[in-house]
């Protein structure tokens, strides 16, 4: 640094001196100059310590190593799990409709209540039907007593025809007779067993048992057999379907993992359940079967699992969250979550501890989340130190005191 002095000297008239005279010691002007000399030596040391300082602070690689918290890379079996999303629907359900036209008479259960299998829900009215039966079992009486006359008949002519009282034209006569009132009796029968049923199908029984809803008719409406709207439906809650959908991109993404022997198959095929506000159902489901078709609208394939409903918690229609564990990565890498960035173009990387206890940045592919750590599918190997903590002071290539986690915090 160089630092110019300027002194002035002033010059004057001076009685009895010239300009060039010096002055004498100890006089004023003597000790003016004096003065100035010393402010302009501490001016220049100040400023010299000034330079001298801003070198040190700017000298590049003084500071020691970042102290950081390291991970150890290590492969382990991992099992993948799929959250998918889903309908609840009841195991079985039933519409209750009428199967003869009349008037309802009454209705037998309370909405909403739970009813058993061949219990009485509507009472139609009963008298045509009756009158039907009554009609249909007179007619089978008189028919089974023409039957009697004939049967009678045939096996006297019978007897008679083999002694030549009658002829064999009147036997075979009296014989198809016979036959004919017993086709006849066949007949009533039939009608009276189909009046029968007619007249027990006034009452209105539920097909299976469960939980039954509110009524669409009430007493007095005019029903019809075979109608389209249901009187009543009753659902059979004590076990329901978890209906769910996955994307057919990701089934062959699974179905290629498997193939080349990345993952291996589960030996569980348990379903786990999450409901709408975000607990767990404690009771595990089963996995039945997965559809053989895409839904060309939706991409998707369709899933279907079972679960107990013992205490009715779960309704139908509900939507639920299902947690299916598939397969098993037997080579699996799993790093923290708070270890893995994203670059601007979205690749995940992470920072690891180089050569000479270096920062370095590695770019990684990873899978899914698990739990809270990422399961790394390549760009790490076994043994590599991770940075999970200090991150915020660590640059490439920076110098780090790594420090080994045993446990996420």
């Amino acid at each position: 640094m160089n630092v110019h002095s300027h002194v002035v000297h002033h010059t004057g008239d001076v009685k009895g001196k010239s300009p060039a005279d010096p002055a004498p010691p100890g006089s004023h002007m003597q000790f003016q100059r004096s003065t100035a000399s010393a402010v302009v030596l501490a001016a220049i040391s100040l400023t010299l310590a000034a330079c001298g300082q801003k070198g040190a602070e700017g000298a590049p690689g003084m500071g020691g190593p970042s102290d950081v918290g390291v991970v150890i890379a290590r492969t382990e079996p991992v099992s993948l799990t799929t959250e998918l999303s889903g309908r609840t629907s009841a195991y079985l359900v039933s519409e209750v409709r009428p199967q003869v036209s009349g008037i309802v008479k009454a209705r037998l259960f309370q909405e909403g209540g739970y009813v058993r299998a061949g219990q009485a829900l509507y009472q139609i009215d009963p008298a045509t039907y009756q009158a039907a039966y009554n009609s249909a079992a007179a007619g089978l009486a008189q028919a089974q007593a023409a039957y009697t006359a004939a049967k009678l008949k045939a096996d006297r002519f019978g007897a008679l025809v083999a002694t030549g009282a009658v002829s064999k034209q009147d036997n075979d006569d009296a014989q198809a007779a016979s036959q004919q009132a017993a086709a006849n009796v066949a007949a009533q029968k039939a009608a009276v067993d189909a009046a029968r049923i007619n007249l027990g199908y006034t009452r209105v029984l539920s097909p299976i048992s469960g939980r039954i809803g509110k009524s669409s008719v009430t007493p007095g409406a005019l029903v019809t057999a075979s109608q389209a709207a249901a009187l009543a439906t009753v659902q059979d809650t004590s076990r329901v379907y978890v209906d769910l959908t996955q994307s057919s991109a990701e089934l062959l993404k699974l179905q290629r993992d498997l193939t080349n022997g990345s993952v291996g198959r589960s030996g569980s095929a348990q379903v786990t359940l999450k409901l709408e506000d975000g607990s767990t159902y404690p009771t595990p489901g089963k996995l039945e079967f997965s559809d053989v078709t895409v839904d060309p609208t939706t991409g998707s394939v369709g899933l279907r699992a079972t679960f107990a409903n013992p205490n009715g918690v779960l309704l139908p229609g509900m939507y639920v969250r299902a947690v299916l564990g598939t397969v098993t990565a037997q080579n699996g890498m799993l790093i923290p979550q708070p270890a893995v960035s994203r670059d601007p173009k979205g690749n995940a990387t992470v920072m690891v501890v180089g050569a000479k206890n270096l920062a370095e940045p590695r770019p990684i592919t990873v899978r899914q989340m698990v739990g809270d750590k990422w399961l790394v599918t390549s760009g790490l190997k076994p043994g590599d130190q991770v940075i999970v903590e200090g991150l915020q002071k660590v640059r490439p290539g920076a110098p780090v005191k790594p420090a080994v986690i045993t446990a996420q915090r």
